[in-house]
């Protein structure tokens, strides 16, 4: 089995640079389940169906494809059907997840981003569980900047999430992405040695 380190945090937190970052350090492979969510959503994938029977034609886009604005629009203000949504995607990134940890070296360290790492099944599969954090209003800005949304839109997003505080107790590292690059990088390689002296070496 390989090693794998999980990556969670909230809505725009900065994982995906931790992400980058624990490459730089010397993981072999960064597995992005959001990258894998957008796969499913395209107009020939079994989930793109079920998605579009579930919340109507309107959340397609004229390709086919979910239109994930379209549908955050819907989910990220009703929690009902957040959970609807959750139900048809989590058992088939699951899955997908799965097939791609099939492809990995055996020895190769793994970065598996992902939100829903605590809540879903995949944060069994992990030797360590990383959670990164920086400041709601960090959050806000970087929504709005990197999405092209509106303050309101972007606040329905960070509402819909789970609070931080509860999941800094079901992770072994604390990554605080609320300073400079230069300060996360070296929490970043900190803890990356850590994780290598204590599973790898």
């Amino acid at each position: 089995m390989p090693y794998i380190l999980g990556l969670t945090g909230n809505i725009a937190c900065g994982k995906t640079s931790v992400g980058q970052m624990l490459l730089a350090s010397g993981a072999q492979r960064y597995i992005d389940a959001d990258a894998v969510v957008h796969r499913l959503y395209e107009k020939d994938q079994p989930i793109a169906r079920q998605v579009a029977s579930a919340f109507g034609n309107s959340v397609l886009s004229p390709n086919g494809d979910v239109d994930r604005k379209a549908l955050g629009a819907i989910v990220f203000s009703d929690a009902e059907a957040m959970k609807r949504l959750e139900a048809i995607v989590h058992p088939a990134v699951s899955r997908a997840l799965q097939a791609e940890l099939q492809q990995v070296g055996e020895k190769d360290i793994v970065v598996l981003d992902a939100v829903k790492l605590l809540e879903g099944g995949s944060g069994a599969l992990c030797q360590a569980k990383w959670l990164v954090v920086c400041t709601q209003e960090q959050q806000l800005r970087r929504l709005i900047q990197r999405n092209g949304l509106s303050e309101e839109d972007a606040w329905a997003r960070l509402r819909a999430q789970a609070p931080v505080e509860p999941k800094k107790k079901l992770v072994d590292v604390v990554i605080d992405n609320s300073g400079t690059l230069e300060e996360t990088r070296k929490q970043v390689e900190a803890a990356f040695t850590h994780f290598c002296e204590q599973f790898v070496y």
